[in-house]
């Protein structure tokens, strides 16, 4: 285990406090002040942790530039659209996008009233820099992002939210705690002694339910807004509309898998998206959900391969085949490629049109 400057406060607040649940861990690892991963660094790029698809290529920002136009279009081109970032990394996706607006639809680009959810410094530079000579407005949450038809994006947002877990015991389902293990100095998970009312899900002994709570807050959040104001969301993340119960909480440091407590606050923390909870969450509110479909089948839906081949119809060898490659990249349909492990759900206000390259939700119950 490193002896991280975090896990010097967690063991004494452990000491001192009892342990915590694993939502409070993510929360803190990810977002403290002082020592919180996201506070303190560029994750992404060779030299950081990990790669998104806007770093992989281009036309992953231009498709959803034009989707944000389609949608623009179809909610009646108004003269003012909230175009906002959840989690907007470097800025690559949105400088991306905006280049696609400007270029097939200036009067879109005119109505943009573009704003940037990020709460790391670090970060926030970089978005600055990517976007430079672009207006924009950054926010450290959702809540504060002005009223009026949006178009919100959200590409590897709800996979960093804190969760709560709870695993099935012989009791019934106990929450999952994070305190220290008996030598008083490792972290290590365990369980709450009393089980939970809560919840009345059937699953095996050891089993683990995933509760995605700051996901659903968010969600609920912005679906009321959606169906005030009108709009859309879009959020791309790792998941499956109904996720097994199974323990899916992760470390990434340095490209690799890692021990989700061996270094608080200097590795990524992350957890499968159950989009089916989150589309059932706008749904009691009157959000009108579309999809999950994998980002394969959303990516090609909305032209990439034509768009593959004009950008590589005059570059040069070399260029065609980065751009090639990066494309491919992103619509991998094996297993553990991007294209099937990634998927893409859509929420609008009710009444509006369909979200272009997402069918009507099909969710299980």
């Amino acid at each position: 285990m490193s002896a991280t400057p975090l896990l010097a406060e967690l063991r004494e607040r452990i000491a001192q406090d009892g342990p915590i649940t694993v939502e409070r861990y993510m929360a803190l690892c990810l977002g403290h002040p002082l020592h919180g991963y996201y506070r303190t660094r560029d994750p992404l790029g060779a030299a950081g942790d990990f790669v998104t698809a806007p770093e992989i290529s281009q036309i992953f920002g231009e498709l959803l530039g034009l989707w944000t136009a389609q949608v623009w279009h179809d909610l009646g081109r108004p003269s003012r659209l909230v175009l906002a970032e959840l989690g907007p990394g470097r800025g690559t996706l949105m400088a991306d996008a905006m280049r696609a607006i400007r270029a097939a639809l200036p009067d879109c680009a005119g109505a943009l009233d573009l704003h940037l959810v990020e709460t790391s410094p670090v970060l926030r530079a970089a978005q600055a820099r990517s976007l430079a000579g672009t207006p924009a407005q950054w926010h450290d949450e959702a809540g504060t992002l002005p009223t009026g038809p949006a178009v919100i994006l959200a590409n590897e947002f709800f996979d960093a939210l804190p969760v709560r877990q709870y695993q099935r015991t012989a009791q019934g389902w106990c929450e999952r705690l994070v305190g220290l293990g008996p030598d008083g100095a490792a972290l290590a998970f365990g369980l709450s002694p009393e089980p939970s009312r809560e919840i009345a899900v059937e699953g095996r002994p050891g089993a683990v339910l995933t509760v995605p709570s700051a996901g659903l807050a968010v969600v609920r959040d912005l679906a009321a807004r959606l169906v005030r104001d009108g709009g859309a969301l879009l959020a791309i993340d790792y998941g499956e509309a109904r996720p097994g119960l199974t323990d899916t909480l992760q470390a990434v440091s340095r490209h690799r898998f890692a021990d989700p407590l061996a270094a608080p606050g200097e590795s990524d923390l992350t957890v499968q998206v159950d989009f089916g909870a989150l589309a059932r969450a706008a749904g009691t509110l009157g959000a009108a959900a579309h999809g999950p479909v994998s980002q394969r089948d959303f990516l090609l839906a909305l032209g990439l391969a034509p768009r593959v081949e004009r950008l590589t119809a005059r570059a040069a060898p070399d260029r065609a085949a980065a751009v090639r490659a990066g494309a491919e990249r992103l619509i991998d349909a094996q297993p553990r490629g991007m294209g099937s492990l990634f998927k893409v759900l859509g929420l609008a206000g009710p009444g509006q049109p369909p979200l272009p390259g997402l069918p009507p939700a099909t969710l299980p119950a």
